[in-house]
């Protein structure tokens, strides 16, 4: 064998090497494209309340909403415009809860002028008081006022928990298995 034949046995190797790890870089970035489309998906994860379809949390402008359809009243997850809460014990929007339960946060929700008793206790025990530096990395328990709420609903993302009333011990179960746990 010659040294230029060495040469291109050499070169032909190395150019099969680099066409192999191309295709890989290939394959890679299209399962990491397809993969990070907002579809809808069961939800993951096992815990106290109510399941939904995860219909993703994609980012929306203000004013954007094409063919926005929530599969829950109020919503457990879906495409949302970014809304921080900055403060508790008042009504939320969609936007807002939304925001929240993407980043981990429980939201409990009452129907009164203010929460029933016991659920401030509640949501202080599980997670301290309300502060918004904590809400925006999704470790606050967010008391929210939704008129026309009958007892406590609590929501987690993709979760729902329905309670007669603040006492239910079924409430604290819900925002701890759930306190944390926001999009994937």
């Amino acid at each position: 064998m010659s040294p230029s034949g060495g040469h291109r046995g050499a070169r032909r190797a190395g150019l099969v090497a680099l066409a192999v790890v191309l295709a890989a870089v290939a394959v890679g970035a299209s399962l990491l494209f397809f993969s990070s489309r907002d579809t809808p998906r069961l939800a993951t994860g096992t815990g106290p309340g109510e399941a939904f379809r995860d219909l993703g949390s994609r980012a929306l402008r203000p004013g954007e909403r094409p063919g926005v359809r929530y599969d829950s009243d109020p919503p457990t997850s879906g495409p949302h415009v970014p809304t921080a809460v900055t403060r508790d014990a008042t009504t939320l929007t969609d936007d807002q809860i939304l925001t929240a339960l993407a980043a981990g946060n429980v939201v409990l929700l009452y129907g009164g002028a203010t929460p029933p008793a016991g659920l401030r206790a509640l949501a202080t025990a599980v997670a301290g008081p309300f502060d918004t530096a904590v809400a925006r990395s999704g470790q606050a328990v967010i008391l929210a006022r939704r008129p026309g709420t009958r007892g406590v609903v609590a929501l987690a993302w993709a979760h729902r928990q329905v309670t007669p009333d603040a006492a239910d011990p079924r409430l604290r179960a819900f925002a701890e298995s759930w306190l944390g746990r926001g999009a994937s």
